[in-house]
């Protein structure tokens, strides 16, 4: 059975920065998308990034490029979202997905696998 589990999150001041981690495990992963969403109280979830299995493929929603960075480290079977210049409305639980035979996808319907999520938190 596939396994995601987030860690990381926390409560840093607006500009600050955090990294969250998301272990994978119960499967070979290299034929998987992995992503990043996002939800904040009483709005939907929403796509923040995605990166192939390989790392060689990557993309972001418009509000976090240039101020996330996606990675995946295969030995460890984890990926990351590096958060850099938080912002208040960065606050949401974070949380990992996997999708089956893709290589990057940004639809939350497009997932298979979900963590249970992380609580970022930004102050202003």
């Amino acid at each position: 059975q596939v396994q995601l589990v987030e860690s990381g999150g926390g409560l840093v001041q607006a500009g600050g920065s955090l990294r969250l981690s998301c272990a994978a495990s119960g499967r070979t992963f290299s034929s998987y998308a992995m992503g990043w969403f996002r939800q904040a109280p009483g709005k939907e979830r929403e796509f923040v990034a995605t990166i192939s299995w390989s790392g060689g493929s990557t993309y972001y929603t418009d509000s976090v490029k240039g101020r996330f960075t996606i990675s995946v480290d295969n030995a460890k079977n984890t990926v990351y979202l590096q958060m850099n210049s938080l912002k208040p409305e960065d606050t949401a639980v974070y949380y990992c997905a996997a999708a089956r035979h893709a290589i990057v996808r940004t639809q939350r319907y497009e997932y298979d696998y979900w963590g249970q999520g992380t609580q970022v938190t930004v102050s202003s």
